[in-house]
């Protein structure tokens, strides 16, 4: 089994900085168990237009991610509310 890298983008700390410090420890801590679990998921697109983003549900929380097979890099692009996806 391949180990993958995490990589943040600058917008994960906007995402988690109002949240309960051991909620916020809970999602980063499942981006670390999708890196280390890649090749045991299903990795299905967000949507058509988007075939190298897939998602990650945690509670009422998706984690949204696309992965570098041949760099071994999982890039963490949001992590976001559920209910904010729909407004």
């Amino acid at each position: 089994m391949a180990w993958y890298r995490l990589a943040y983008r600058p917008a994960i700390l906007q995402d988690l900085a109002g949240l309960e410090p051991s909620m916020a420890q809970r999602l980063l801590d499942k981006t670390k168990w999708i890196a280390s679990n890649i090749d045991n998921l299903r990795h299905e697109p967000v949507a058509p237009d988007l075939p190298g983003l897939s998602k990650y549900a945690v509670e009422d929380w998706r984690i949204f991610y696309s992965i570098d097979r041949d760099d071994h890099l999982v890039d963490i692009h949001g992590i976001v509310r559920r209910r904010e996806l729909r407004s």
